[in-house]
This record gives structure tokens, sequence and C-alpha cells, in this order.
């Protein structure tokens, strides 16, 4: 009698929002919002309906990634039509993987488990969903229905373009994923470039692609931690793309500090990473941070971007632009959902059915939370200013897009 009442409250919820949704109980009942639905959640068991009473991004995706109940359906539909249902409860946020460990955050030996629970799962499964280059961040949209392939390039150029990569300039990347950047500086602008990473896959995978492309004369990759990195021969122009998440808020002072002891003076940094909405990156767990901090990203945390300012201002580097890709990375999103997607039995062959839900789960949830400006993401250009106080840049943006790849 009780589990009729809270599937009647189910369904009324659904009718009331008109929302394409059918709810399929263990005994094979079902209830609908619209007569022909989008979504099916399967239920297994009668302990799941509080679920979909008070539910949260966090409790559904982690039933989902446990297989207590099933999510038929796009992706997309998926998240977009969850996220209009959700009452936004929120709950307590589960420990990290660094705390279940009993590992205190954000050490060198905490954030090289994290990375390598995150990147070191497998080459052949982020390859399956990303572009040909394997760049793992926010792409760059010129056009509304630019290929993620177009878009990444633009990315890549946007980024050298920013820094005015010169040839012969010493550039880094800190945190230089499956080398994509490093790659492009090199091959586009004929810099000796330096990439680091703390994954042992990806730095396998670039050394090699290194040698392939005969880039040996130009790039060089490293795996070490940018706290080891020496200081002895500073950097012209350094990025760090989608890493400083990872870098924890308490250490951003450590980590600004560092990059401005690697900048020659005169010298300039490009800093892409995702951001907070709140001040307080707990203000909201019931938005799937907790999810995500427990099987995607253990132990990222995310500033405010007035947060990034202020620190990097504190550490001596003078902020002198700031972009918004709040957009650029739902869209980034929504390409690498639906790859992942159209791959499915090769992803669950290659991670198994609770990583591929893992994933699936993860960047649907994600490109929601960018749509609706639940999380944020900037570039930010700043320089080590020389002691006249002069930084080498152009009076106006106009220098980011006159050479606009096209």
């Amino acid at each position: 009698m009780f589990e009729k009442q809270i599937a009647g409250q189910i369904e009324r919820r659904l009718q009331e929002r008109a929302l394409p949704i059918s709810v399929r109980l263990w005994d094979e009942r079902e209830v609908k919002g619209t007569p022909a639905p989008k979504v099916t959640v399967s239920l297994r068991s009668p302990t799941q309906l509080g679920l979909l009473l008070n539910p949260t991004l966090s409790k559904i995706a982690e039933s989902y990634v446990e297989q207590q109940i099933d999510l038929d359906g796009q992706a997309r539909d998926i998240a977009t039509l969850l996220a209009e249902y959700l009452s936004g409860d929120a709950q307590v946020a589960a420990p990290s993987l660094g705390e279940r460990l009993g590992l205190r955050r954000h050490t060198k030996q905490s954030d090289k488990q994290a990375i390598a629970s995150h990147y070191d799962v497998s080459n052949d499964f982020f390859f399956l969903w990303l572009d040909k280059r394997r760049v793992y961040s926010c792409a760059y949209f010129h056009k509304e229905h630019d290929t993620l392939e177009q878009a990444q390039e633009q990315k890549l150029d946007h980024i050298c373009r920013k820094l005015l990569l010169t040839a012969g300039e010493r550039f880094l990347d800190i945190g230089c994923g499956w080398g994509g950047l490093i790659m492009w500086a090199a091959e586009k602008y004929q810099v000796q470039a330096t990439g680091i990473t703390i994954s042992e896959n990806q730095y396998t995978y670039v050394t090699e692609q290194v040698r392939q492309r005969g880039l040996q004369q130009l790039v060089q990759v490293r795996l070490m931690d940018y706290r080891d990195l020496p200081e002895t021969e500073p950097f012209d122009k350094i990025a760090s793309v989608g890493m400083f998440e990872h870098v924890g808020i308490a250490n951003l002072p450590v980590y600004f500090r560092k990059i401005y002891g690697l900048l020659k003076p005169g010298g300039l940094v490009m800093n892409h990473g995702i951001t907070s909405e709140t001040f307080d990156d707990d203000e909201n767990p019931g938005r799937g941070r907790d999810f995500i901090d427990r099987y995607v990203f253990p132990d990222g945390e995310l500033a405010h971007v007035s947060k990034v300012i202020e620190v990097m201002s504190r550490e001596k580097l003078e902020v002198r632009d700031v972009e918004s890709l709040r957009p650029h990375y739902a869209k980034t999103l929504w390409h690498w959902v639906e790859r992942l997607e159209a791959n499915q039995g090769r992803a669950r062959d290659l991670v198994g059915e609770k990583k591929y839900r893992i994933w699936r789960a993860y960047m649907a949830g994600f490109a929601v939370a960018f749509e609706r400006g639940w999380d944020c993401i900037y570039q930010i250009l700043a320089g080590r200013p020389q002691a006249n106080g002069e930084l080498p840049l152009p009076l106006t943006r106009e220098y980011m897009y006159r050479a606009r790849l096209t």
C-alpha cells in the first residue's frame, strides 16, 4: 500500500511537469509522465522508490553505476530530463578517495594515485570518444556546427595565439595529457615544447608520438609533478589546461608561485580550468559533486574564478585577460557522450559495465551542469611583469583573433 502511494506521487510529479519519462517498477508496472516517453528509469527493487521521491543527481548517478537502476534512452535526454525532475535536495558529500584511503589531500603521493585512478584506465577507452589529437579538455567552437576535430584544433591554436608563441621560445605545458598542445605548438609555431604529466599511460603514449612524428628536437615530455620542476631554466610561455582542478584550493598559492618561478620576466601563462559557480565548493553537494569526487575525480576541488584571480595576483602574476568557455564545454561534453554511446560495446569490453556507466553518467551530467551554469570554465591569461612593470602584450585583444584558424 505504501509503495503504491509513493509510485502515485512520482507519477503525479511526472505528469504535472509533462516530463516524457517512464518509471518501470520491479514488478513490471509502469508510471509515465507522457504517453510517449523518451527515457525509461527501471527500478530493480522497492527500496529504490525513495530515490525518485527525494532525488539528487549524485544519488541517481550512484544507483545507476551500482546497477540498482537502469536508465534507457539517449544520455542527453536522460540527463536533461532528470535535471528537470530533480528536487535539488542536498545531501552530505561522500568522502573522497584520498579520505577513504587515509591519505592527506594533495600530497605528491595522493595526487599521483588520484590521477592514476582517472587517467590510467585505458588509452584505448579514451580514444573511443576523444578527437584524433586526443585532447581531453574543453574545445573552442567558432561556429555552431563545427566538428569536435575542428573545435579542438581551434582551441589549441587559440591558446597558442593568446600566448603569442614565437619560434624558438621555451614553452611548458603543465599536465600535458596525451600531448596535443605541445605537438601543435611545436609543429605550427616551432617552439621548444616541454610537457609534464604524472600519468604513466600518458607519458608512454606521448613519448612514442614524439618519436613517430620526428619531433625529438622540439618536444620533450617528463613524468614528474609540477612541484619538482626546476626553476633554473625558466620558460618564455606556460600553459596549464584542465590540470589545476587537481591542485587543491589550499595549494593554489603553491601552484601559482611555482608558475611565477618558472616564468622569465615578461613571460606569459594561460591557465584553462573548471571553476565553481559558488564561493564555497561544498555549497551544492546535491548537484553531483560528491558523485564526481567518489567515482571520477578523486580529490578534485573547484574554486570560484574570483578566488583564482586573487591567488594569481597575490603570487605576483598580473592577470590581463579572462574568457569564459562555459557553453563550449557543454558542447564538448555532448560530443564526447555521443561518441561514447556510439561505441558502447567496445567501451564495455575495454573497461567493463561499471566504468562505462560511470563515464556515461559523469559526462552527461557534467554537460547539463555547464549548460545550466552549475559549473564554469575560464581561460585566464596572465604574466610575470618585467622589472619596469611591462608585459609584452598588444593593447587590445584583437591579436587573438586576427589570424584565426579557419
